[in-house]
């Protein structure tokens, strides 16, 4: 099991100089090395099956990849000595960084995604380094020893987990200052109970008009903090347009206007843990849609749908359901607002259309929570749709509503 804890750092001012000067030799190197991938790719390729008698050959090198560019770091000390005073394995997280870029740019994700093409960084935008070895005890107290940097304040509110062992430590700049992010890992995992000892399972329903609805008819007030937000960034960001390009007002109202949007998202992903908490406090099985996430926020309801945060909460909700050894399950969202979570049938509904009356069986509730039963029945593996129903019913199943899920919806 692997859990990342984050801790904000306080640097002295010799310190901030110092890990600044280490942030701007890396993002050199990294241009560096980035640029040396993108000659030789384009010296060595072909766009066509075949050249013209007499063309240019480019001088024979082998290809830059990982290994290749990581051997080349002692060489590097040598010609550059200002390098040898960042740590080796912070220089190897770099090559690893520009190697994962172009993978992505040329190959694609593990599902064939490919990402744009990499871009140089400039100052701004190079604004963390990891460190992957450390001392016995690199944590005494309040302070966090940094392998050849030396030790730091920080505020250490919740301690580590006994038998846990810190992996990687990534110090990150933020509008608000420095933080550190501790990769800590247990090789012990915990048992996941299976579906048929579930005893308290739930049905969730994302939506904007609440941000969620659970099957028993509950629901969760959606917060939109960034749209509450709206007026004052709006301001800030007015302050920015108007400064001249390179001033110290400049500077000082970009600096205001990420502190305002970084203390949107951290209140957001604050209401996120603590709603998959009450969740997984009261439930041991959580269903949900899903979500097309990428295609919603290309939609009209972009700006809502990115404020209300729905694949940051699911991701949270699914990491904690696997550390406390419970169960979240995603469903294929088809007709779950169509079919009618009593009888089966489907009752064709217009998104202005809040109540779900079924003509069939009479049966009339929220829309939102007819959804969230539909779903609970899905990931429990109850028929859902009048076919099913039937079919359940010409093979002697019961094709009337499940005891667990009737009494839910009252």
């Amino acid at each position: 099991m692997r859990l990342a804890y984050q801790y904000r750092l306080r640097l002295t001012s010799s310190q901030v100089t110092e890990i600044e000067r280490w942030l701007d030799m890396l993002r050199h190197q990294y241009n560096y090395l980035l640029a040396d991938r993108f000659n030789w790719y384009e010296q060595n390729r072909c766009a066509i099956n075949s050249c013209h008698l007499v063309c240019h050959l480019p001088e024979l090198r082998n290809k830059p990849d990982y290994f290749l560019q990581k051997r080349n770091l002692p060489q590097l000390k040598k010609d550059r000595p200002w390098y040898k005073a960042i740590h080796a394995n912070v220089l190897q997280d770099c090559v690893k960084r520009v190697d994962l870029a172009f993978k992505r740019y040329l190959k694609g994700d593990s599902i064939g995604n490919r990402s744009g093409r990499p871009r140089f960084k400039n100052k701004n935008r190079y604004r963390s380094l990891t460190f992957s070895a450390f001392s016995k005890n690199p944590i005494q107290g309040n302070r966090f020893n940094l392998p050849k940097f030396g030790w730091v304040k920080m505020i250490y509110h919740r301690p580590i987990p006994d038998g846990f062992k810190i992996k990687t430590a990534t110090v990150t700049r933020k509008a608000d200052g420095y933080y550190v992010t501790l990769s800590i890992q247990d090789d012990s995992v915990p048992d996941i109970i299976s579906i048929n000892s579930v005893v308290n399972p739930v049905g969730i329903d994302m939506g904007l008009k609440s941000f969620l609805i659970k099957s028993d008819g509950t629901q969760i007030p959606i917060p939109q903090y960034y749209r509450k937000a709206q007026k004052r960034l709006k301001k800030i960001q007015k302050a920015v347009s108007r400064s001249k390009k390179g001033s110290n007002n400049r500077k000082k109202a970009v600096s205001k206007l990420g502190k305002a949007h970084k203390k949107v998202a951290d209140t957001r992903k604050y209401f996120h843990f603590k709603t998959a908490k009450e969740l997984l406090d009261n439930h041991d099985l959580v269903a949900h849609e899903k979500l097309n996430i990428k295609g919603l926020a290309q939609t009209k309801i972009a700006k809502s749908v990115l404020d209300a945060g729905w694949g940051q909460f699911l991701s949270i909700l699914s990491v904690k359901a696997e550390n406390a050894g419970l169960i979240t399950k995603a469903v294929n969202p088809r007709n779950t607002s169509q079919n009618c979570s009593n009888c089966g049938n489907k009752v064709l509904k217009k998104l202005k259309d809040r109540i779900h009356s079924c003509p069939h069986c009479g049966y009339v509730a929220d829309r939102d929570v007819n959804a969230a039963i539909n779903i609970l029945k899905l990931a429990v593996g109850h028929p859902v749709g009048s076919k099913a129903y039937r079919v359940s019913e010409q093979i002697g199943g019961v094709g009337k509503k499940p005891t667990l899920n009737r009494q839910r919806s009252v």
